[in-house]
């Protein structure tokens, strides 16, 4: 029997490991909900929705338990209490869109016909989830399938093994009928083998782009629909009226916090040549300020990246760029945790450009270039030298000036004078190699359900 095991980034022990499942006890597990999935569907919409979020509830019940198991899965300290902030909100917003985002279409209710298009379920979705944002990631795609009568079924990251089972656990203790979301530990090849036997009508993967390849090849042919986040290099552009210490403050945080293990984190900024000296400055300041150490101290600010294997990439990126003549600017003395391993210390880079890995591949931990500009021809050129797609984050006074700008910037998401926020009011969504699709916001219940038409010519006399 294959044993799926999670290695704690803490101490490099095994924390949690389940065994992986055949894929015949998988195929069985994915009928169940499958069959599950009609009654569901004719349960009332607000039913559904209400217990929705008395799982949601119930999980938050469970933050004694959550918060330090994800330190010790994930790495991310304590201190700052799990992900229920961002968790609730999507949560609670998808629930009040709900009834208007399912709501018919209605073209004719006549004496004579009645035309209308209906949302309908797709029938069983496939959440397939990262580990760097276990709990906010899964419920973007978890909630609003849920709600619109869709079963679901999760696996989650092996890093954050246990999420997908507490998840469950928090829903069914709450009310969510058996087998209409259930969690399977499993494999790549029993994944890969599900999917191309079309058990699945939606599925969504959050992760790297080479995964997101692998669950296309897999679903090819099944018509089954995707929804893709993969790979991310968000830019920063500091113009010359930018509020420089908030620009600071949000840029720095957005690179740095959750050891840059963020979708939309930060990972290269480009600054005006009038901010450009007094922003490096300032910014190494506030990342000097990190205490890096085991994420169960409520004193750590800064724990371990979940994996040693991805601070390996960090630390390889930074040495690549140093060596063709980028500066690092935080001094090393000031992190004594950083072990060689998963616990890695913040990092800035000036000198940087274009030619390096550092500025062009996902970095994906707490460590960030920083390039002066003339202006916003050169910043935006910038900006789309890039595979990726997913957010930009334009500093300025300007709310034309940057409506412009983020016009002609290849990505998802404009924020001016923020970055690294998901606000579920929006659609969640990349281009070039990020993916395809898109979450939460109206369009979220869209690409969770399908348009069914209604043509309806009444009989007269």
């Amino acid at each position: 029997m294959t044993m799926i095991q999670c290695i704690s980034p803490i101490d490099g022990s095994v924390y949690a490991e389940r065994p992986a499942m055949s894929l015949e006890a998988a195929t069985e597990a994915v009928a169940r909900a499958r069959k599950a999935q009609k009654a569901w569907a004719r349960r009332p919409l607000e039913d559904r929705v209400q217990l929705v979020l008395k799982g949601v509830a119930r999980l938050n019940e469970m933050a004694d338990e959550v918060v330090p198991e994800l330190a010790h899965m994930m790495g991310r300290p304590v201190r700052y209490g799990g992900e229920y902030k961002g968790f609730n909100e999507r949560s609670n917003y998808v629930a009040a869109i709900a009834a208007d985002s399912l709501a018919p279409l209605v073209v004719e209710a006549s004496d004579t016909f009645e035309r209308r298009i209906e949302r309908e379920p797709h029938g069983v979705v496939f959440v397939i989830a990262p580990w760097n944002y276990p709990y906010m990631t899964a419920i973007n795609t978890i909630a609003p399938a849920l709600m619109a009568g869709n079963t679901v079924v999760i696996k989650h990251a092996t890093q954050t093994l246990l999420v997908g089972e507490r998840m469950v656990r928090a829903f069914v203790e709450a009310g969510v009928p058996d087998d209409v979301f259930i969690n399977l530990f499993l494999d790549h090849a029993t994944t890969s083998a599900l999917i191309a036997a079309g058990n699945f009508n939606f599925i969504n993967f959050t992760g790297s782009v080479e995964g997101g390849r692998s669950i296309e090849r897999a679903a090819a042919g099944t018509f089954a629909g995707l929804g893709l986040e993969l790979g991310g290099k968000d830019p920063g552009y500091v113009m010359e009226d930018a509020d420089l210490e908030a620009a600071v403050d949000t840029l720095m945080d957005g690179a740095t916090y959750n050891s840059g293990q963020c979708c939309c984190g930060i990972e290269r900024i480009y600054v005006h040549e009038s901010l450009y000296d007094a922003f490096v400055d300032k910014s190494v300041a506030w990342v000097s300020n990190y205490k890096l150490g085991n994420p169960l101290d409520p004193d750590t600010t800064l724990g371990p990246m979940a994996n040693k294997r991805f601070a390996k990439v960090v630390r390889e990126q930074i040495a690549d760029a140093v060596s063709k003549g980028a500066k690092a600017l935080v001094d090393p003395k000031l992190f004594p945790a950083d072990d060689g391993g998963a616990y890695i210390m913040p990092q800035i880079l000036v000198n940087v450009d274009h030619s390096m890995a550092f500025m062009k591949d996902e970095t994906f931990g707490p460590a960030v270039g920083i390039m002066k500009v003339k202006g916003d021809g050169e910043a935006l050129e910038l900006m789309n030298d890039s595979p990726y797609g997913l957010t930009a984050s334009l500093w300025t006074q300007d709310p034309e000036r940057a409506a412009r700008i983020g016009r002609d910037i290849e990505t998802g998401t404009v924020f001016m004078n923020r970055a690294d926020y998901l606000d579920p009011a929006l659609c969640w969504t990349g281009v070039k190699e990020t993916g395809k699709g898109g979450s939460l916001s109206v369009l979220g219940f869209q690409n969770l359900t399908r348009p069914k038409s209604y043509h309806l010519k009444k009989v007269t006399k």
